[in-house]
């Protein structure tokens, strides 16, 4: 399957997201485009699925925002038609104020304490999780503001600053979206559990799941 994956901002090298999609290789062909300036939709058009491990910058070196209104209504009518995204960890922040891609994603990153143990785990069963084993590991715990309340939250995470949501997937029109939270460093996504998560996110996305 090919899979457009949009990363690289100011906080999150893209070097992370291509290093952890790295070992789904076999499965998947990526293809990745790091600033938002070379990003068309006639591309994005190309793929079943897109990856976005960006936040609201243009680039890593160009910190203006990439959320124009054509820029969100492109990505609400490739779901609306048909298409699946799959937002991870930074793909989340910077979008508070995005009034069509913020609903598009069902919600939008609000803060995080200082890298602590966050545990990721299962909230129930469903198709992404299957095969999923919960884990303990290191990394931004993100808090996020959830929106939709028709969006089907299969993954939490909890650390010693509480509990928040890590997962969730929502139908759009013709189209799927889901969010994966975690993420901020390597080892997080090249830990088995997470690399279960984006696999079964990927093939959800897509409609194989």
């Amino acid at each position: 399957m090919r899979v457009l994956v949009l990363c690289g901002d100011y906080w999150h090298p893209a070097s992370v997201v291509k290093d952890g999609l790295a070992p789904l290789r076999d499965d998947f062909q990526f293809e990745f485009v790091e600033s938002m300036a070379d990003w068309t939709p006639e591309k994005m058009d190309q793929f079943p699925v897109v990856i976005l491990s960006k936040s609201n910058n243009i680039s890593s070196t160009d910190k203006e925002q990439w959320t124009t209104n054509e820029a969100q209504q492109a990505f609400d009518s490739y779901v609306r038609n048909g298409g699946g995204l799959l937002s991870i960890h930074s793909g989340t922040a910077g979008y508070k104020n995005a009034s069509v891609f913020r609903p598009l994603l069902g919600g939008a990153f609000s803060h995080h304490p200082q890298q602590c143990p966050v545990t990721v785990e299962a909230k129930g069963q469903y198709p992404i999780t299957q095969e999923f084993v919960s884990f303990t590991i290191t990394d931004e715990h993100y808090f996020i503001e959830l929106d939709d309340p028709d969006a089907h939250l299969f993954l939490t995470s909890s650390s010693q600053h509480g509990t928040q949501p890590a997962g969730w997937a929502r139908i759009h029109g013709n189209g799927r979206v889901c969010v994966l939270t975690p993420g901020h460093n390597l080892d997080v996504w090249l830990h088995h559990g997470f690399q279960t998560l984006v696999r079964n996110s990927l093939m959800w996305c897509a409609g194989k799941l």
